[in-house]
């Protein structure tokens, strides 16, 4: 195969403070063949416990530790760049804490195998465990996204389970400072968005375990989120000619 036609996968997991959902987790992927990045991102002993265990009985995981916790853009860009200096091509981030079904990590990374440029973003199917508040709110992220985008490519920009081209998504990385938290997702979605980065959208299951445990904090995330969603739209307006031109010569994205 030559370097252009790589295809070389991973999953990568930030994590913190999800010690009783972590294993299931990358066992799910590795059964299917993936190798596992884990970034913790300055968990509790508890969970560092278990990271040890995984770490030494669990072949094909490669753990990253954060010195103290950064948040989860953070996390995830240390593991992209590790991800992509090991070698790896293409990067499938799913949460730590159960939401997900690893059963559709071989979906995705057959989209990607067929899109190698794209960013496949999952598209959530939930049950009846979503909160409605968190899901009604998410509508208002997709409307701004779509402005900011000047497109209804990247259907949904906050699910968490997504696969990155390692490539352009470091060069963007190196290009400017990246949110620190639960920001991430949106803002480097968008960012691809403008770098001409082609989308395509995947349904995938997501749940809200009982008692599962959420990092989101209602008034700091909602403030950071509106802060970005002000930045973007900004950003947006000295791209917007080269955003309407690439509309009219085609869309670039997928829905599936």
């Amino acid at each position: 195969m030559s370097a252009p036609d790589r295809f070389a996968p991973c999953a990568l997991i930030p994590i913190y403070n999800h010690g009783s959902t972590i294993a299931r987790t990358v066992r799910g992927l590795r059964a299917h063949g993936l190798p596992v990045v884990v970034v913790d991102d300055g968990s509790d002993a508890a969970t560092r416990e278990v990271l040890d265990d995984l770490d030494r009985d669990e072949p094909g995981m490669t753990l990253i530790r954060l010195p103290h916790n950064q948040g989860k853009g953070r996390a995830l860009a240390a593991g992209m760049r590790a991800a992509h200096a090991a070698g790896y091509t293409h990067a499938l981030q799913i949460d730590a804490d159960g939401q997900h079904d690893t059963a559709d990590a071989p979906r995705f990374v057959d989209e990607a195998r067929a899109f190698p440029r794209a960013l496949v973003c999952g598209c959530p199917v939930y049950d009846d465990s979503v909160p409605r508040g968190r899901l009604y709110g998410r509508y208002v992220t997709h409307v701004c996204v779509w402005v900011e985008t000047l497109s209804l490519a990247i259907r949904d920009s906050m699910c968490g389970y997504r696969l990155y081209p390692l490539e352009a998504t470091c060069a963007e990385l190196d290009r400017a400072p990246v949110p620190a938290r639960m920001d991430f997702d949106t803002e480097i979605a968008v960012r691809l968005f403008w770098r001409g980065v082609p989308v395509r959208n995947l349904a995938t299951r997501v749940i809200y375990p009982e008692n599962g445990l959420s990092h989101f904090r209602m008034l700091r995330d909602n403030l950071r989120i509106s802060a970005m969603h002000t930045r973007l739209l900004l950003g947006m307006l000295p791209r917007a000619p080269i955003l309407l031109w690439r509309r009219l010569r085609r869309e670039p994205s997928c829905a599936i």
